[in-house]
């Protein structure tokens, strides 16, 4: 088994400490202990079933830790829940519901309205500002189970950016997209980033996390190593993150290389 490698960054955007997830008495995420960097484009790995969504979930509070705590810039998720969001897998969501795109995007800026607070014009020019860096106002009125899946993961990305947050927790934002809306959105994701923005996103794609990220963390249930990402992107770190599949996900990429294919998981 490799040493752990976890590089603790000067400043600090998200600390998660001694956070343990099980579910039906089995282990999803064990003890993890992870600091992850203010301003930064961040990649969580490893293979299906890593808990790389579970994390996320319980840096939500979406699901129940057993132990442990996560804190953003030093604050409790209650206190900073406006300047958080969170980006679920399009998997997860019910595209059926009779519900349009700009209805969906105008869900990012709820929680910067009050209880009894009206939209704006302010927050409908936000939504029609972020279908439009996407590509989508054309679509606004559409029903969001009309569209594409790549259409609808470029719906659900403009809702995130509506929401003007400091922290972007993303699960799989590059799943299951075609090649333009992949440059489309890492465009985004860099753009963020020079705005100071938080972006922890997770993904499959290693060869993604090279070319865009800047900080990785590799996890099997625990954490293998957390740094930047030349540091862990390592041959033996990999290999302990990903057993043998690794052979198989170097095949692919030989592949890919030789046949210029479009990276995909």
């Amino acid at each position: 088994m490799a040493n752990i490698l976890a590089t603790k960054p000067n400043n600090i955007a998200i600390e998660i400490h001694d956070l343990t997830v099980s579910y039906q008495n089995k282990p999803a995420l064990w003890d993890i202990d992870l600091h992850l960097p203010s301003g930064q484009l961040i990649s969580i790995i490893g293979l299906n079933g890593a808990g790389k969504s579970t994390l996320l979930k319980a840096a939500m509070s979406l699901v129940k830790a057993d132990s442990g705590y996560v804190k953003f810039f030093g604050q409790t998720l209650a206190k900073m829940r406006g300047k958080v969001s969170y980006m679920p897998q399009r998997a997860s969501v019910d595209w059926d519901f009779p519900i349009s795109v700009y209805e969906v995007v105008m869900m990012g800026r709820y929680s910067k309205l009050g209880v009894f607070s009206r939209v704006k014009k302010s927050d409908q020019d936000a939504v029609m500002h972020y279908l439009d860096q996407l590509e989508m106002r054309h679509l606004a009125h559409q029903q969001i189970g009309k569209l594409s899946g790549g259409q609808q993961q470029r719906v659900f990305f403009a809702r995130a950016l509506a929401q003007e947050a400091s922290i972007y927790l993303m699960d799989e934002p590059l799943a299951a997209i075609d090649a333009a809306t992949e440059r489309s959105i890492t465009t985004l994701l860099t753009a963020m980033k020079k705005q100071g923005k938080t972006i922890v996103v997770v993904l499959h794609d290693l060869q993604a996390v090279q070319a865009h990220f800047d900080w990785a963390v590799l996890l099997n249930k625990r954490v293998i190593a957390s740094g930047p990402t030349q540091d862990v992107l390592t041959t033996e770190l990999l290999r302990e993150t990903y057993g043998s599949q690794l052979t198989i996900l170097d095949k692919m990429s030989h592949l890919i290389k030789k046949h210029k294919l479009p990276v995909r998981e």
